[in-house]
């Protein structure tokens, strides 16, 4: 197939298709990573967004059952430098173009990624479109049909669960977990840890929350700009004070919101693996995976900052003792370090 990479600027790739025949559109961003595209394509915070992989070479080990992080794929395109074209790994199921070609979401291979990811760099994330076919593909009639404001749309409803779900029945700690566009890994260090998830959906209140008398209240990762996330902020006010309160990425972010804090769109964000995140307290290093386009501005009051990137000095860390709150911006249930912040997990534990 042939295919068409259009940005918001004009800029134009062209380049080969795989996976499905069809047009979507996406904000740009990209991933530095070496491995882990399965656990990237099905990570529900790339809703809305269409993936760059920085590493040149994706495809070789192929898809496998273990790996998902959600039960579809989640990025509105995928963009890579070179797809291998075959898949060489014992628990491969399938090819990477299959899985995008079932899941109806079109990949492009063959063009320049470098110069992609600079051009990110210099000018920040942008709205794209992207189309395959067998057709001839017109770019300038692709430019004109390029309507998308990521920042104005609720990806949360589009990717959170519609019914409640139980993980790990029977756990000693019963603990309740908003599903704004959890990866599966955070549910299974949870359950690792002895203890029952209740996933709720992310229009739960404050009531049903307390209906399920749970030990802890978790607040997961999820795709699009916190700020507009309202109710979601009043049920956080709502409920604190209850029971100890753990954030994640996206739910770190609405507690800054929750509690008169900020947050702000990063020129081009964080996501990949190798992301250096200091610990205040212990002055320790953490080696750290992300996956975030906006980060906490300001820090409400009666929270102090307990980790920050050392990269570019943003707010990596939360807490608030008297309401029994913690909050990271990166995801400690992946494995860069390999283990440097899985401990983040028992703390929450003891906690509860």
């Amino acid at each position: 197939m042939i295919a068409v990479l259009v940005l918001k600027d004009g800029t134009t790739l062209q380049g080969i298709g795989f996976g499905a025949e069809t047009t979507s559109v996406g904000e740009v961003v990209f991933n530095t990573s070496m491995m882990g595209y399965q656990e990237a394509l099905t990570d529900p915070s790339y809703g809305g967004q269409m993936l760059v992989l920085s590493y040149p070479l994706i495809g070789n080990y192929g898809i496998n059952k273990f790996e998902n992080e959600s039960s579809k794929i989640q990025p509105s395109g995928f963009i890579v430098r070179e797809l291998s074209p075959n898949e060489c790994h014992k628990d491969s199921i399938s090819s990477v173009d299959k899985f995008l070609k079932d899941g109806g979401v079109p990949g492009i291979y063959g063009i320049d990624t470098r110069f992609l990811v600079q051009h990110i760099r210099d000018k920040g994330v942008m709205p794209a479109i992207l189309a395959t076919s067998t057709r001839e593909i017109d770019p300038k009639s692709l430019l004109k049909k390029l309507e998308f404001d990521y920042s104005a749309i609720d990806f949360v409803s589009k990717v959170s669960t519609k019914n409640p779900l139980i993980f790990g029945k029977g756990g000693k700690k019963k603990i309740a977990l908003i599903d704004y566009g959890v990866k599966m890994g955070i549910v299974r260090e949870l359950v690792a840890r002895g203890a029952q998830v209740h996933v709720l959906p992310y229009s739960a209140s404050a009531k049903d929350i307390k209906e399920i008398a749970p030990d802890g209240i978790f607040l997961s990762n999820g795709p699009g700009d916190p700020a507009i996330l309202t109710d979601a902020h009043k049920m956080i006010r709502e409920i604190a004070g209850y029971k100890p309160i753990m954030g994640i990425c996206l739910g770190h972010q609405l507690l800054a919101h929750a509690f008169g804090g900020n947050t702000f769109k990063m020129k081009f964000g964080h996501r990949g693996s190798n992301h250096a995140v200091l610990d205040l307290e212990s002055q320790k290093i953490s080696i750290t995976t992300q996956n975030h386009g906006f980060a906490v501005d300001k820090v409400p009051d009666g929270f102090v900052v307990t980790k920050i990137n050392l990269n570019d000095k943003t707010v990596e860390g939360m807490q608030n003792k008297s309401k029994q709150i913690i909050s990271v911006q990166y995801h400690p249930e992946a494995s860069p370090g390999p283990h440097d912040s899985r401990h983040l997990f028992d703390e929450f534990m003891k906690m509860i």
